[in-house]
């Protein structure tokens, strides 16, 4: 934990366009407010893997048909205690339970599924606005003995 008990939540919002550089820069930005809370290595490994996850599925899948240039919003504060990331794109939305299972094997060889799949195993919540276009992700972090 860190040395200053009550550190203000660092939160910050940035637009994303569909450029590895940009998404490199919003995961730098989290990964630095985990670093100031000293978040542990394997924590911070999760919380990027889910930002990659997130922010591929909102260009790939949300943004299928829109301008390159579209921006994705990404949200975040990080506190001592959880982690809360947001990706919002603009595009019409999903529905969750209409993606399948990748873990059946009818699925098996299908490539959906799995980036919310692995979002749902690095993070303790995982929840999306009614019109299915924004994922809001929470990682608790676990209290030390």
């Amino acid at each position: 934990m860190p040395t200053n008990p009550d550190p203000a939540p660092i939160s910050e919002q940035i637009d994303l366009v569909n450029d590895r550089a940009s998404i490199h820069h919003a995961e730098s930005r989290v990964l630095d407010a985990l670093n100031v809370f000293d978040y542990p290595k394997a924590a911070r490994f999760a919380i990027r893997l889910a930002i990659e996850e997130a922010v591929t599925n909102a260009f790939k899948h949300g943004h299928k048909g829109l301008p390159r240039e579209t921006p994705v919003r990404l949200d975040f504060v990080v506190a001592v205690d959880r982690a809360v990331i947001a990706v919002e794109d603009q595009g019409p939305g999903f529905n969750p339970s209409d993606v399948p299972d990748p873990t059946l094997d009818e699925n098996l060889e299908r490539p959906c599924g799995r980036g919310l799949m692995l979002i749902r195993a690095y993070m303790s919540a995982l929840t999306f606005n009614p019109s299915g276009n924004r994922v809001e992700m929470t990682f608790i972090r676990a209290t030390e003995p």
